[in-house]
Parts: structure tokens; C-alpha cells; sequence
């Protein structure tokens, strides 16, 4: 596909980006560290550590991995909220040559066991309330080294009211026995007179395993190598330069940073220009996250739309002072309008929406952060990234038709770890990377995602997208939350069916079923309500429908 999008691009925004210069994610992060030394890298629990204080930690984390005997290729694990100790310990593994594994805090033991022994991870720090987890599995493991740390472990004195709190208080830990397992400031020390020795990298060398596609099937791992993710953060970088201010700014991390999108967007990207970065370690407590906003002076947040959502219905979230905010972007899932909306007036800032994927480190477009309205679109192709859309046999479209968003450039994935057969399926033999959502872009080079592939309903042979059922509903100033699905239909092969978490509890089905009527052609308009409490998600808050056509 030409590239009609460069002709939208932001003032001062590049078509390619050059990343020959940069050997490895470490040279990023030992250059950030440099220039920004003396000021606020993290905050957590009101506890702050500078650039210069992460440089220390990270390098002292990196020395115990080697003086474990470590070397450059072996694989971490991960397996922590929002902590310090999360940014010590992936810079640290980093600087070891060693391969981060992000791994979720919420896995089951099934789920933590496969992604431990499918990586081949030989090292894991974890956080005490989880460990329970880890000893269930750890013997069927290669895990030979374990790091056991408290929530409060870097947060010097409050550390101790807090491990107080979480262990006797609210009885989040519970029990465990891990033998030989050691605490994370002792591995610090350990590796503070060990000392770290700096590994050569090179852009090929694999930065994560990053596992994907656990809602849908086994997860896999997808091989982000140094080049990939520092493509990725030097796309986006250049991206923001021209609005956000170095060494000014303060973003906002509520999305875990295990995660692909918190990961590159607020751990590495704004790690470059020097932003003060507030962890919050439980966004579902959303009073909690509000109280925690409610103290700094906060200039960029990202979230997904349920997050957003979230917080709007939140009381006091409306009292808090936006006079700072400048960005707000959303991926994840799609925005929806009302959302985006309300976002606006109740903060002054647009809610402007980003796409990508794991696979793609993960941004892929990105909608120009000037813009003063939401717009609908996931954005414009960044900079040396190319879209092409496509049908099912793998024909690119004419501009403005519907078809699958395949994705190239430097920032996709080298493939999946050890799965060389579902690499070749993700793959076009022109290295376009098939996404598995559905689109089309428009005259001025703007994306538009229609929805997942997948989660197409097919309505007496006429295609029903979730995404559009969702924002009709979500219009209803009776509803807080929706999800739309497919279920069986002996008329029409297919209907469509919405769960509903309603804000009004006088709202019915009948009122929500007229809604849809006068905004919805026939075919779309939902044939079956049900109410609930709340909907599943994934760990960023995402709607998994597939849980909820299993459970339909």
C-alpha cells in the first residue's frame, strides 16, 4: 500500500527512524541514566528512586544474576505487580545479557508451570502474596534461583507498615515455603560485592520472551530482540518529541508493566525523556488509584478503556486538578466514543488511541498527539512502520475496504520462541505480520479497526462487529459496562447477545433492545440481554468474550 499517511504526519515527526547507532535496550537505559541522574525516575507508595539510584540497583541486580553464574542468553523471570523492584530487576536482568519473562502475578499454577518450562527460565523473582503459586510448580521447573520479595522491600521504613498491613491486615500472603530462596535486597547486596561486568550485545539478541495468547489457546512466546524494542521505543520516541517536554514530565503507570503496551510505552519510552513515573500496584482499587493521582501533578496517562471508564464513574475522580495533563492514550482494546467523550469534559484532555500487538513490541500506529478530539481511528502507521490490509487470501484491498491489518517493520517480533510452525502461520512470505483484526484505512492514511477476526458475528450472512454493538450500548446513560457476542441461532445461524453491568438498576432489557433499535440496522440489534455483576477481563481490564461464549 502507498503510504498516504505520511502526508498526515505531525510537524517534526520523521518517516523512518535509524537505530544503527544503538547497540542494545541496555545503551538506551545507560544514556537516560546518564543525562537525568539527579532526578525522580519511579515513585511508589510515596517512596522515590532516581536515574541515578536505578542505575546503582539495576547494576547491583545485574551483578548477583552473574555472580549465580548467569550468563548472557539465560532466561529471568519476572513475576511482580507494579513495584521498584520491577524496574530494578528488568534493567538489572538486562545489563546481564540475560532474557526477561514477564510473567502475570494472577497465573495459576498450571499457567505460571508452562510459561517457566516452555522458556526455559532458570531464575524468578516473585512477590511474596504469589509464592503460594510458585511452590506449587517450582519442582517441575528449571528454575535453580528464586527471589522472594515483600510488596514494601525497597520502601525503606514504610516497608515494614506496609508488609504489616498486606501480610496481618488485609492476610494477602499466604503461606509458602520456598527452600533456598533469598529476598530481593539480599541479592542487591550480594551483587554489590560481586560487582557486574559489562556483556556485549547486539541488536539480534533477544530482550524478552514475551507470552501471548493465553486467552485464546497455549500461550506463546513472542522473541522481541533488542532491535525490536528499541526500534519501538525510538519510533514512539520520536512520535512524542514534539509535544512532551524532557525531564518534565510525570506519567501516570496504572497498566502493569509486565505487559507489552505499560512495558515500552511508560517504562522505556518516557524512561528517555527523564519522566517521573508514579507505580500503582493495584489499579482495580480504583478509590485507591484516585487518592494516589490526587498528590502529583500528573502530565501523561495510559490506560484501556475499561480503566477510563473506570475512573469517570469513580466520584472524586471528577474533583481531581487536570490543569497539567497534556496526553492521554489509550490501546489495549478499542476506545469507545462515549468513553472518549466524557473523558474530554471531564478532564480537558482528548483521549486519543494507539494500536499494536506483542508481536509488534507493541506499537504500530498511533493517532498524532496534537489532535484536540477523539476521532474514532487507532491512529496513523509510525514511523518505518508499513500497513497493508488484506483479504483472506492474502490480497492487499483497495484504500477504504474492510480487511485484516497486516503489520511490517522493524519493531515486529523476530517469531515465537521454539514454534517455528506457528511463526510461519503469523507471517506473510513478504514479512507483512497478520494481526487477526479486521479494518481499512481511510483517503488520509488514518487506521480504523473494526474488531478481532475472530469475534465476528455472522447474522443471516452479514458480518456483526462487537466493537460497534458495544459503543451503541455503551450510548445508554443507564450502562457502565458491556460485552457483545455471538451465540447459536436456529433462524439466522448466529445472534447477537450483550452482557450488561448496568449503572441504573431500573434499566431492562426492553429499554437497552429500543436503544439499539433506532441506531442499529435489524440485523445487529442485540436478540438476548443479561445482566451482571461484572464482566471477566484480563489482567489490563480487557473484556475476554471468550469466556463469556464458553460460559453462553
Amino acid at each position: 500500500m502507498e503510504k498516504i499517511w505520511l502526508q498526515s504526519y505531525p510537524n517534526g515527526v520523521p518517516a523512518e527512524i535509524d537505530i544503527d547507532h544503538i547497540p542494545s535496550l541496555v545503551a538506551l537505559f545507560e544514556k537516560a541514566c546518564s543525562t537525568y541522574a539527579d532526578k525522580v525516575a519511579y515513585l511508589s507508595m510515596c517512596k522515590s528512586m532516581t536515574y541515578r539510584q536505578l542505575d546503582e540497583e539495576s547494576k547491583a541486580f545485574a551483578g548477583w544474576l552473574q555472580a549465580k553464574g548467569l550468563k548472557k542468553g539465560d532466561r529471568v523471570a519476572l513475576m511482580m505487580p507494579n513495584l521498584l523492584q520491577y524496574p530494578v530487576a528488568l534493567f538489572g536482568t538486562l545489563r546481564a545479557g540475560c532474557v526477561v519473562v514477564n510473567c502475570n502475578p494472577l497465573y495459576t499454577p498450571r499457567e505460571l508451570e508452562h510459561q517457566l518450562k516452555d522458556s526455559g527460565a532458570v531464575a524468578i523473582v516473585i512477590v511474596e502474596n504469589f509464592a503460594h503459586t510458585l511452590e506449587q510448580v517450582v519442582a517441575n521447573t528449571g528454575i535453580k534461583h528464586v527471589i522472594v520479595t515483600p510488596m514494601g522491600e525497597m520502601l525503606g521504613l514504610k516497608g515494614v507498615i506496609v508488609n504489616f498491613v498486606v501480610r496481618h491486615v488485609k492476610k494477602l500472603v499466604p503461606a509458602w515455603k520456598l527452600p533456598g530462596s533469598i529476598g530481593f535486597n539480599s541479592a542487591l547486596a550480594t551483587g554489590r560485592s560481586h560487582g557486574c561486568q559489562p556483556v556485549l550485545l547486539v541488536q539480534d539478541d533477544i530482550a524478552f520472551l514475551q507470552y501471548t495468547g493465553g486467552t485464546t489457546g497455549v500461550s506463546k512466546g513472542a522473541m522481541l530482540t533488542h532491535a525490536n524494542i528499541s526500534s519501538n521505543v525510538m519510533q514512539a520516541y520520536s512520535w512524542i518529541k514534539p509535544v512532551v517536554r524532557e525531564g518534565e514530565e510525570f506519567i501516570i503507570t496504572a497498566l502493569p508493566l509486565y505487559h507489552i503496551f505499560a512495558l515500552t510505552a511508560n517504562c522505556l519510552t518516557f524512561l528517555m525523556v527523564g519522566a517521573r513515573n508514579l507505580l500503582i500496584a493495584n489499579p482495580r482499587d480504583i478509590p485507591g488509584f484516585v487518592k494516589e493521582w490526587a498528590k502529583y501533578p500528573v502530565t501523561v496517562v495510559t490506560g484501556v478503556n475499561t480503566l477510563f471508564n473506570a475512573l469517570l464513574n469513580n466520584p472524586d475522580f471528577a474533583a481531581l486538578d487536570f490543569s497539567t495533563m497534556r496526553v492521554t492514550l489509550g490501546g489495549g482494546m478499542a476506545v469507545q466514543g462515549p468513553v472518549a467523550e466524557k473523558w474530554k469534559q471531564v478532564t480537558g484532555t482528548p483521549l486519543l488511541q494507539a494500536y499494536g500487538l506483542t508481536e509488534t513490541s507493541p506499537a504500530a500506529t498511533i493517532n498524532p498527539l496534537d489532535m484536540g478530539e477523539f476521532n474514532g481511528s487507532i491512529g496513523l502507521p509510525i514511523s518505518s512502520t508499513e500497513v497493508s490490509i488484506r483479504d483472506d487470501y492474502g490480497h492487499e484491498v483497495p484504500q477504504g475496504q474492510v480487511g485484516e491489518i497486516c503489520i511490517r517493520g522493524p519493531q515486529v517480533m523476530k517469531g515465537y520462541w521454539q514454534r517455528q510452525d506457528e511463526t510461519d502461520l503469523a507471517f506473510y512470505p513478504d514479512h507483512f505480520l497478520r494481526t487477526g483484526d479486521v479494518g481499512y484505512v481511510d483517503k488520509k492514511g488514518f487506521v480504523f479497526l473494526v474488531d478481532r477476526k475472530k469475534d465476528m458475528i455472522l447474522v443471516s450472512g452479514f458480518n456483526v462487529y462487537p466493537n460497534e454493538v458495544e459503543e451503541v450500548v455503551a450510548m445508554h446513560p443507564g450502562v457502565m459496562d458491556v460485552a457483545a457476542i455471538g451465540v447459536a441461532d436456529e433462524n439466522s445461524g448466529e445472534a447477537v447477545k450483550i452482557f450488561v453491568v448496568r449503572k441504573d438498576p431500573a434499566v431492562t432489557e426492553r429499554m437497552l433492545i429500543e436503544h439499539c433499535r433506532g441506531l442499529l440496522t435489524g440485523y445487529k440489534i442485540p436478540k438476548h440481554v443479561e445482566f451482571r455483576d461484572d464482566l471477566p477481563r484480563t489482567n489490563v481490564g480487557k473484556i475476554l468474550r471468550r469466556a463469556l461464549k464458553e460460559g453462553a
